[in-house]
Formats: structure tokens, C-alpha cells, sequence
């Protein structure tokens, strides 16, 4: 782990003489410094633009054969699992999710993008339409060129890498900007990939803020398209910004999931989905599972299990193996979380339990595993992504009412149901407003299906389809068979 992370440019890192503003790089455990970060300015991001440029227009990988790019590919993704254990250290550090947690999911789950989507660019094939016998009509997909992809710092690995994965299969070339409160395992990635033989200029990466960094990178002339995972509030100004040049986005974005317990539910299993779905990493998921919807007929013994449960978790330290429950990433995102706890007595809800920092760790951003029991779905806990360990309770009659609260959101990435009733189960998959339905399961990712939001949880769709279309552009040609008359204008 260097002590000073700057960009990586035409594959060699750029000097610290460059110019540009250094922060430091906090600790989100112990509030200490980990390292510095220099922030790219916006000339710094003009050479990462022009070296991605130079990469699309002039260099190998838009023009490799499909097995060969399949390759390198298989070439990165085994150089993500030989170096698994630093860059899981290095999200648990820099995160603060647990570090069993990040082993179970984040340096896997990136490399099998890698060896997934090798799999897709090496089938990729075109259409023909012979329906008029006078001509051959037929249809290739070419790579859009140079794409921003902007990773939130969540879950960086897992999240940055299928950004990249899917924008380079196709023959694209990308500039990276990952979450200035994450850049120590992003920064370690993108070396990887170049040890893997990925060619200089085909992923550049910058670090910064959003509106330094962030901004000069999505208004670039040079850039063709922004792929972004994030907030919803940062993805409207992204596409604003991406307008102006009609720049396509691609945006995943937030989410304020139901999660439905019907009485039909094996309710031992939902339980375990049900912590799992707020809890694990520690709530800061754009899947999470936020509000959880009971029904009246089991709710008192189930919210009573929950919260003992709850109460159970074991919170300290990311990187012990026995931690359940880390710190939130920066300061000022722990202040905004337990302020929905001040909120939530505001509105009437009653807490259950947590709503403050724990005893005995004093140093670091942690805070309380929290539950509230809402009023009404209206109420801004009910409506407002938290993006914390703070699960909120709802109380429904009967399927009509759970589907109605569970609909009535700006967002729709998302849901989970939990019951054993087939009529339920179908008519709920059939009803709920989101982009993916979770039955009897917490969180899965099917790299084949699409995945995406409705409403303000993004704009387009990740997996094996999705992706083709939106980082290529299909072309079609035409041409005749046979000598055909033609109007002989102006004889």
C-alpha cells in the first residue's frame, strides 16, 4: 500500500509533483490517516481522456480478435484471485465493512466479471436480414469509444471492476474515478490489470472529488458515454452534466427496498434474510433491504426476534474476523445516519433499539445496529435512502396493503419477499415496481439477467444484453444483389 495514491496514467502512475490539492486518506475504524491522496486536476484528467483516446483510435485492444482481449481477461482474473488477500485488506481498510464479509464477496465477485464477460465478448455475433432476396442486410456492433466510470466506495472492487469489465470487453477504453474514500485497493487493481498484459491507455484511473475531479471528467469533449453507481442525487447531475453533449449514461442508482415478510413466510429463513439484507456491509447497500413490511398476523414475535438479534451483532474492528458490524466510511455520512434517528422520534416512530454510537469505541464512525417501528410509509425514514445499519418496521394487513407500500417509492431497484404461497410469491413478482424481485433469498447477482432500477434508481441496465447494448453501437449495411433501375435525376 503506497503512502501517496495519484492517478495512473497510459499504465504508470503519475508523479506527486503534479500539480493538485492532497487530502488525506482516514482510517474510518480508528480516525487516523492511512495516506494522502492527490486529487487530479482537470488537467490531469485531460491526459487521462487523451490517453484513453489515443488507446481507442490507434492502439491493439479495439482491434484484437475476441479470443485474444477473452485472454487477457483470463490473464486479469487470475491476477485479481493471486492478489485476493491484499485487495480485500485494502477494501476492508479503506471501507470499513468487515473483513469476512469483503472475502465472501468483493475480490470473487470481481474477478468472475472479468472471467463472465470474457465469456460474453468472445460469443458476441451480428444479425443478417435476407427477408428481401435483392438485398443483404446485415448488422455489426462496434465499441462506442472512451467511457467515464465512476465507482461509488461501498463495495469499490466489486462495483469499479464492473464498471470497467463491461465498457472494455466490447473494444472500449475508459478513464476510472473511484470514490476519493476509497482509493487504496482501486488504485492496486488497476496496477494488476496491467501486469495482466491489459494494454496502457485502455483503463486510465483518476482520483478525486465529484465536482473537481468528477465533473471535468463527465463534461469532457473527449468522453462518448458515463457509466455511474452512486446516489441519486449525484446521478441527476451526471446526467445533466451528460446532457449537454448528449452524452449516453448509464446509471445505477439508490434504492429504499421493501422487504416483505408474509405470514407464509418460513420465518426462520426470513430472519436470517431479513439481517443479512440491512445489515451486511454494514447497511451501506443500494440493495438493502430497508423497510422491512411484517404482516400484522406475525409481526410482534418477528420485530421481538429481530431486534434480539439486532441487539447480538458484534460490532468493532473490520478487519477482525469475528466483526459483524464495522464503521461507516467517513465522518460526516455517520453523522447523517444517526440523524435519522433523531428524525425518526421526530416523525413518531418508535426505536427499537440503537439510534447512537456504541459504548467503548469511541474513536471511529461507528454506530448502533439500529431499528424503528414507523407510523406511515410517508415518513421520510420511510422514504429517504439512510444507507446505514438502520432497519425501518411497517405493519401491513393483508398482500393488497404490503404491495401498495411497497410501491409507494421514488425508487425501485430492488425488493425481497419472503413467503412459501405460490399464488403470493407470482403475484407479487408480478406487482411489485422494481427492477429485481429477491423471493426466499437475500442478495444475488445473476450476471446473465439484466439488473438496474425503475423510477429514480437509474437509467439503463448492467448483465450480458444490457451491457452489449449500451457499449456498443450497432451499424447496419446494406447491399444489393442484383443490378436494380434507378431514378437518373437531372438527364
Amino acid at each position: 500500500m503506497r503512502e501517496r495514491v495519484t492517478s495512473i496514467i497510459d499504465g504508470e502512475p503519475v508523479g506527486a509533483s503534479t500539480r493538485g490539492v492532497d487530502f488525506p486518506i482516514i482510517n474510518p475504524a480508528s480516525e487516523e490517516p492511512n495516506g494522502v491522496l492527490r486529487e487530479a486536476d482537470a488537467g490531469e484528467v485531460d491526459a487521462a481522456v487523451r490517453s484513453a483516446r489515443r488507446a481507442f483510435e490507434t492502439g491493439p485492444w479495439p482491434r484484437m480478435g475476441a479470443e485474444e482481449r477473452k485472454a487477457i481477461f483470463r490473464s486479469m482474473h487470475e491476477g485479481l484471485h493471486r492478489h485476493r488477500d491484499e485487495l480485500e485488506f485494502l477494501d476492508s481498510l479503506n471501507t470499513g465493512v468487515p473483513i469476512t464479509q469483503v472475502r465472501s464477496m468483493h475480490v470473487a465477485r470481481a474477478a468472475y466479471n472479468f472471467e463472465f464477460f470474457g465469456e460474453v465478448l468472445s460469443q458476441e455475433s451480428g444479425e443478417v436480414y435476407t427477408q428481401n432476396p435483392n438485398y443483404l442486410t446485415y448488422v455489426t456492433r462496434e465499441p462506442v469509444g472512451v467511457g467515464a466510470m465512476m465507482a461509488p466506495w461501498n463495495a469499490p472492487i466489486p462495483l469499479a471492476s464492473m464498471r470497467v469489465a463491461t465498457c472494455i470487453a466490447f473494444g472500449n477504453t475508459c478513464v476510472l474515478k473511484p470514490s476519493e474514500y476509497t482509493p487504496h485497493s482501486m488504485e492496486r487493481m488497476v496496477e494488476i490489470f496491467h501486469e495482466a498484459g491489459l494494454p496502457p491507455g485502455v483503463v486510465n484511473l483518476v482520483n478525486g472529488r465529484g465536482p473537481v475531479t468528477g465533473t471535468a471528467l463527465v463534461t469532457h469533449p473527449e468522453v462518448d458515454m458515463v457509466g455511474f453507481t452512486g446516489g441519486s442525487e449525484t446521478g441527476k447531475i451526471i446526467m445533466s452534466e451528460a446532457g449537454k453533449s448528449l452524452k449516453p449514461v448509464l446509471l445505477e442508482l439508490g434504492g429504499k427496498s421493501a422487504n416483505i415478510i408474509h405470514e407464509s413466510a418460513d420465518l426462520d429463513r426470513a430472519m436470517d434474510g431479513a439481517l443479512i439484507s440491512i445489515f451486511s456491509g454494514n447497511g451501506q447497500q443500494c440493495l438493502a433491504g430497508s423497510r422491512i413490511l411484517v404482516q400484522k398476523s406475525i409481526a410482534d414475535g418477528f420485530i421481538e426476534r429481530f431486534v434480539e438479534r439486532a441487539r447480538k451483532l458484534r460490532i468493532g474492528d473490520p478487519l477482525k474476523a469475528e466483526t459483524e458490524i464495522g464503521p461507516l466510511c467517513y465522518e460526516n455520512h455517520m453523522n447523517r445516519v444517526l440523524g435519522y434517528a433523531s428524525l425518526a422520534r421526530e416523525e413518531g416512530a418508535k426505536l427499537l433499539t440503537g439510534g447512537g454510537r456504541p459504548e467503548g469505541l469511541e474513536q471511529g464512525w461507528f454506530v448502533e445496529p439500529t431499528a424503528v417501528l414507523a407510523e406511515d410509509n410517508s415518513a421520510r425514514i420511510c422514504q429517504e435512502e439512510i444507507f446505514g445499519p438502520f432497519a425501518t418496521f411497517l405493519v401491513y394487513e393483508d398482500l393488497d396493503e404490503a404491495l401498495r407500500i411497497a410501491n409507494d417509492s421514488e425508487f425501485g431497484l430492488v425488493a425481497y419477499l419472503w413467503s412459501q404461497d405460490l399464488n403470493v410469491t407470482m403475484r407479487a413478482a408480478r406487482e411489485l415496481r422494481a427492477g429485481t424481485i429477491w423471493v426466499n433469498t437475500p442478495i444475488y447477482r445473476e450476471l446473465r439477467a439484466p439488473f438496474g432500477g425503475y423510477k429514480q434508481s437509474g437509467i439503463g441496465r448492467d448483465g450480458a444484453r444490457g451491457s452489449l447494448e449500451f457499449f456498443t453501437e450497432p451499424k447496419t449495411v446494406s447491399i444489393p444483389l442484383t443490378d436494380f433501375p434507378m431514378l437518373k435525376m437531372g438527364e
